[in-house]
């Protein structure tokens, strides 16, 4: 009785690490662009919820803004990129900016990001 044995050869097994290889270099060099982003929207969240924020003027708004991007070390998003506009009941928070990193050789990965909130009065809970 003969039997075969089953499985992967050399070269198969290459092809395999290199493949899963190169999408954890793929995702190592997006991830800090999406982790920024969620930055921007956790700000974003945190500063609807600020006490007041929709009687501020634009001015505090953004100053408290970026004091928060600044605790999570962001450094994409300038002061260009913020837009504030006054809406019933408050103001209306959006921010849209680009990140560009080199991925390999003259390639680059653009990330476009557009995060929005409304910055209003909370009903009395």
């Amino acid at each position: 009785m003969k039997r075969n044995q089953g499985g992967m050869t050399l070269l198969g097994f290459l092809m395999v690490l290199v493949v899963v290889g190169f999408a954890a270099f793929i995702a190592m060099r997006l991830f800090p662009m999406y982790q920024e982003y969620y930055s921007v929207k956790t700000a974003l969240k945190g500063l609807s919820t600020e006490a007041g924020v929709s009687d501020m003027d634009p001015a505090r708004i953004q100053d408290l803004f970026f004091r928060r991007l600044y605790i999570n070390y962001s450094e994409n998003v300038k002061p260009a990129n913020v837009k504030i506009e006054r809406m019933e009941g408050g103001w209306k928070m959006s921010v849209n900016y680009e990140v560009r990193r080199p991925l390999v050789g003259n390639l680059d990965v653009v990330g476009k990001f557009d995060a929005s909130q409304d910055l209003t009065r909370r009903a009395p809970e």
